[in-house]
């Protein structure tokens, strides 16, 4: 399949295989963020660097034309055991591309590359766009995604308002999710008063935590999302005591919190602090639910070509986007091979994947 100007499926797979033999863990991804940068301005595009964030623009001829925004990233977890084979050496076989980085995100990255590069040729589109590959998603880093919606997607730009949509390169099978659930982890503290156990004095903060634990295993919040379900609060982690026969003053906690569109974090932490009695303190509230309107004309448009949609349980960029930015997560690739060994991508996934991907947005755009 030729997109634009003789850049082929098969151009695109060698530099998936290039990013591939190029470690880029997150925090750690310049040398990727270069192989990028060099390959785009190779190929006729303006390029600006952000950190290890690498961003293209394309101007539409219409004024006051909104933004779509192409994105994906770059860096990769670390290898686990049970590789077979390096997993920094692309190899091709049986139909399959191996190695790290190869589905989660490297081919959904490929993807938003080869559609940013065919409709950046047409001159009648109704959108300007922005192609993204960003840095540090894997651990939600503040210089990734967060770090353009604070320096470039602000708005504020008299060339690019504000975005009006955003593609987040994911492996979905090339399903569409229209919501993802955002993340809260939030330290708590339950106090007591230290005692001699034997003499069952002091006053127990393990006790005085159970009570909080058990409210968060058992409470519902009244508002359920329809894509996402309800709020999903899971007790994880919990440390007290210092020796078998003192009584513990203090008890600490984790609590993992999978938020839904039907709130924002700060209402979800409000009602929390509200119903328990220790002292709750999130480590961060900016991974926010995300969703896009079952309605959207994208979102139809995908549903006519067999396309079906779903609310997402795991994190993405689309957590870090700019408020009130509707977003859809879909890229090429399945999210169980993604941090396992002998990661592959399907090379048909690729190729049908961009297909896909640029037929909804002619559709969309022109």
């Amino acid at each position: 399949m030729s997109m634009c100007k003789g850049l082929t499926v098969h151009d695109l797979t060698d530099l998936l295989s290039a990013l591939i033999n190029t470690p880029s863990f997150s925090r750690d991804e310049g040398a990727t963020a270069d192989l990028l940068e060099q390959w785009l301005v190779h190929h006729g595009v303006r390029v600006q660097r952000f950190g290890n964030n690498i961003v293209a623009e394309h101007h539409s001829s219409v004024e006051n034309a909104p933004t779509l925004l192409l994105n994906s990233h770059h860096d990769t977890v670390r290898p686990g055991e049970g590789w077979t084979h390096d997993p920094f050496t692309p190899v091709e076989e049986g139909g399959r591309l191996y190695g790290l980085g190869s589905n989660d995100a490297g081919a959904p990255l490929m993807t938003m590359l080869a559609a940013f590069m065919h409709l950046r040729q047409f001159k009648g589109l109704n959108h300007n766009l922005v192609f993204a590959a960003t840095a540090e998603e894997e651990v939600s880093g503040t210089n990734g995604m967060a770090l353009l919606a604070h320096e470039f997607f602000t708005g504020e730009s008299p060339c690019f308002p504000k975005l009006a949509l955003a593609l987040v390169g994911e492996p979905t099978q090339m399903q569409m999710a229209i919501a993802e659930k955002g993340l809260m982890v939030l330290d708590c503290v339950a106090h007591g008063r230290t005692g001699h156990a034997a003499r069952n004095e002091g006053n127990n903060a393990l006790y005085a935590a159970m009570q909080d634990i058990e409210w968060f295993r058992t409470y519902h919040f009244d508002k359920e999302s329809p894509m996402l379900g309800p709020v999903k609060m899971t007790v994880t982690q919990i440390t007290a005591g210092a020796q078998h026969n003192v009584v513990p003053d203090r008890c600490t906690f984790v609590v993992d919190v999978r938020t839904t569109d039907a709130y924002t974090n700060d209402e979800i932490l409000r009602v929390i602090r509200e119903n328990v009695k220790c002292d709750v303190t999130p480590r961060s509230t900016r991974l926010q639910p995300s969703s896009l309107s079952a309605d959207h004309p994208l979102v139809a448009i995908g549903r006519e070509m067999g396309l079906t949609s779903y609310g997402s349980p795991t994190l993405s960029d689309q957590s870090l986007l700019p408020p009130g930015v509707p977003s859809m997560k879909i890229g090429p690739g399945d999210s169980a091979r993604s941090h396992t060994p002998d990661e592959y991508i399907e090379i048909h996934e690729l190729r049908d994947g961009i297909s896909t991907l640029i037929t909804m947005l002619e559709r969309y755009l022109r």
